[in-house]
Parts: C-alpha cells; structure tokens; sequence
C-alpha cells in the first residue's frame, strides 16, 4: 500500500480582494494569444473549442500539470476545521490513490478560492453552486462530481427563514425589513432570491433592504439573534448546523421553499494533465464514504456531472437575475 501523505495548508485569514483583483487584470496568458475557435464566456487565457462550457485542456504537453502534491480545498464555511476533519478520511484515501501528498487548503473566502484555482495554487476544490459559475468562467475549474446516494445527487433548497416568534407569515410581511442575502455571487444565498422572489410579489432591495452577511452560517445564526429579520439560505448549511447542535428547528420559521438546486461541485484545474484528471475522477467515484462524512456532507457517495447539463438551472437563475460571471462582474462583486 502508497503511504499517505496528509497536511493541513494555512491560508492568511483575509485574502485581500484588491490582490485579487489585481491579479484577475493580469496579463493574458500565451493561451489567449493563440488562435481560439471558440470561447464563450470564458476568461481570455482559456478556450473551449467543444463548447461544453468549461476550459479545454492545453494541447500543448508543456502546458499540463503534474503536481508532486495535490491542493484540495473545499467552499468556504464559517469553521473549517469541522470541514478539514470531516474530509481526512477522503484526504487519505485520494493520496493513496493517485500516490501524492494531498493537503487541504482552509479558504475563507469564494473570491480566494477562485484565485487560487487560476493562479495554480489549487487544483481540486469543492465550489458552492453560485460561485460555480465564476470559477468555471475565471479560474478554468472544470466541474465533475457532486455529493448523492443511491437515488441520484443530492440537492439543496433555498429557504426563507425567520425565527419562530417572528410575526411574519409569508414572504410579503417581509416588505420594509432587513432580510440578509449571503454574497453577490451566492446562488441560494442572493442569485435565486432576486430571481424567484420578484414573480411572487417580493423584489430585494425594493421591497425589502437587503444586508449581505458574508456566508450561510452568519445568514442563520442573524436570524436566531434577531440581526436580521429574514434571511434565504441553503437547505443543506441550515441542516448542518441543526445536527452539530448550533441551532434547533423549531429556532425558524420556513416561509418559502424553493425546488432542488444542485450542491457543492467537485472540480480539477482544466490545465492538470489528462491521464491525473481521469485519475482523480475515479478516485473519487471509487471512494466509499464512511458513515460519519456522509452524515456531515448529506451523501454517501460521489457522482458523476456536467456543467452544462448540470448545472443548467442554476446558471438560467443567474441570468434571470441579470448577473454575469465575467472578471468585471467578479471584481465588482468582490469589493462588496
């Protein structure tokens, strides 16, 4: 048996977005000088001439990576120790699989995780369902698993909560109050909202203010506080926290529930070689999840997923939201 090589990466607290967004301005790689067939909506250092929505590898062998050591980090969570934790039996078992060191990158932001995907500090990484699309545009992130079970994929539900001795009822009492979406680029925490809301007679930011609280956890834990009057969040982060005792159920109130929105998407750096990509793949969809992680990540297994067909509704949520994932709309957004 490959001996297991498992490592806990630091990452500095605050990423600051002005970096970041100063290295999203960068030069244009020697790719985007190169005759591309077709782009799309991909970032100008990549291409995707079969026009699956994600970047094409490098044909150039020069350009393909083969890490000594693999970069894993998983969606940015309010403590990412439990995450680390929870993950180091997967940790141990893609090491030993694709026979390299494998550590887990801590990151405290989406806007971090992205930059670390594009500048090539990260190269397997589990992005939330909204940031998705920025990564898959920006950093070259190549979508192909997702958590499920023995019936399909695991979704999550965007919902509406207040506390339990709220005197809301439904989403229209929320008129006037202070409701906090997650980020810009959240999809259930701010995408959906702005375009599933406005069709049943409430409208962010015109009939009620939104507050953005920074992630899910914050979004929840305000609501219990009375922070916030109101807040959308993911159905999965809510249960959680419900299981690791952090807040009870009958702490809310669910006034709307949306239909499945995908999970968390597992992706590779589009740049990683060929024969390491097909490698992680299996290693992933090979791996038989323990009890006590599938309990924690609401799945026993990894399935295979497209990012065009996958994760079509999200990206038509986003649009009706009027949001693009350019690096202009990301820098925007980071500056929130």
């Amino acid at each position: 048996m490959k001996k297991s090589f498992i490592r806990i990466m630091p990452l500095t607290k605050h990423t600051p977005l002005a970096l970041a967004a100063v290295l999203l301005l960068g030069a244009a790689s020697v790719q985007a000088q190169e005759t591309c067939a077709h782009r799309g909506d991909l970032d100008a250092q990549f291409c995707d001439a079969n026009r699956d929505l994600v970047a094409d590898t490098p044909t150039d062998p020069k350009r393909q990576k083969d890490p000594s050591t693999l970069v894993f980090a998983f969606t940015p969570v309010e403590d990412p120790a439990i995450y680390e934790k929870l993950f180091r039996p997967f940790m141990g078992h893609l090491s030993q699989c694709v026979g390299k060191k494998v550590v887990f990158f801590p990151v405290q932001s989406n806007t971090a995780q992205i930059e670390a995907m594009r500048s090539g500090r990260l190269h397997v990484a589990a992005f939330s369902p909204g940031p998705v699309n920025f990564a898959v545009n920006l950093s070259g992130a190549v979508p192909f698993a997702i958590r499920g079970n023995a019936q399909g994929p695991v979704g999550m539900y965007l919902k509406m909560i207040v506390r339990k001795d709220s005197p809301h009822q439904k989403l229209q009492d929320l008129k006037g109050k202070r409701v906090a979406h997650t980020s810009p680029s959240s999809n259930s925490g701010n995408l959906a909202p702005r375009a599933l809301f406005p069709k049943i007679g409430l409208t962010p930011d015109t009939d009620y203010k939104v507050v953005y609280s920074g992630k899910h956890d914050q979004s929840i834990l305000g609501v219990k506080t009375g922070d916030y009057d109101a807040a959308p969040v993911a159905s999965d982060v809510l249960q959680h926290m419900t299981d690791r005792g952090v807040v009870k159920a009958d702490d809310f109130r669910v006034l709307y529930t949306s239909e499945m929105f995908p999970t968390d998407a597992y992706a590779y750096a589009h740049n990683l070689k060929p024969e390491l990509q097909e490698k992680i793949k299996q290693c992933f969809f090979d791996y038989k999840v323990p009890p006590e992680m599938a309990k924690g990540l609401g799945g026993d297994r990894f399935l295979p997923i497209t990012y065009q067909k996958d994760w079509e509704l999200v990206r038509t949520v986003a649009s009706s939201a009027g949001e693009l994932f350019t690096r202009e709309a990301f820098n925007k957004a980071a500056k929130k």
